[in-house]
């Protein structure tokens, strides 16, 4: 259970309707007095923020969470939901080794606004269009993901370190600063992980 950001209560809404193996099952949105509650799956497994604390990842073990974070992003975005704060806390992996993008307290439901309003995201995980600049689209969330690749690979920001070989080179391309110039759908990323 969760209190959850009024901006927010649309995407939860939405999740309700959604049953993915990547993605917790959302059984209640409800309305309270102060704001809202949502019950959701408990996900019993580490964050990737956790197990970063005890080492970085190898190659294959980075590219098997971003597959699962790609099929979770890709049936977010076809249904028109930015999660916006993609991130190690906000990645569980379960012992079975399932991965579960979790928190959707700062999504949004894309409704065609040419700029968002409100300033959302983690600092370093951010994307530029998150600052306010633009709007926030499944972009975002593909610049996110480069970043945490990069994170995940070396143990620093894409500003600092980047990832050698291939893995750089996708790295690069997530997190140009023009979203034109990054994947366009998570399904790229997959592909070309």
């Amino acid at each position: 259970m969760l209190r959850s950001f009024p901006h927010s209560v649309a995407a939860y809404e939405k999740l309700q309707n959604i049953r993915h193996i990547n993605l917790p099952e959302i059984y209640d949105v409800l309305e309270m007095d102060d704001g809202q509650i949502v019950l959701e799956e408990y996900i019993d497994g580490l964050t990737v923020a956790q197990i970063m604390e005890i080492d970085k990842y190898r190659s294959s073990g980075a590219r098997k969470v971003l597959f699962g974070l790609c099929d979770a992003l890709t049936v977010l975005h076809d249904r028109g939901i930015v999660h916006r704060d993609v991130k190690p806390e906000n990645v569980i992996v379960e012992k079975s080794g399932r991965v579960v993008l979790i928190d959707f307290n700062t999504s949004r439901v894309e409704f065609g606004a040419s700029k968002d309003t409100i300033i959302m995201g983690t600092v370093g995980y951010a994307s530029p269009e998150q600052l306010g600049l633009a709007q926030t689209d499944a972009r975002t969330d593909i610049y996110a993901i480069g970043v945490l690749y990069n994170v995940m690979l070396t143990g620093q920001h894409p500003s600092v370190t980047i990832a050698p070989g291939k893995a750089g080179r996708i790295v690069r391309k997530c997190t140009a600063v023009n979203p034109n110039e990054r994947y366009q759908t998570a399904t790229e990323l997959w592909t070309a992980l």
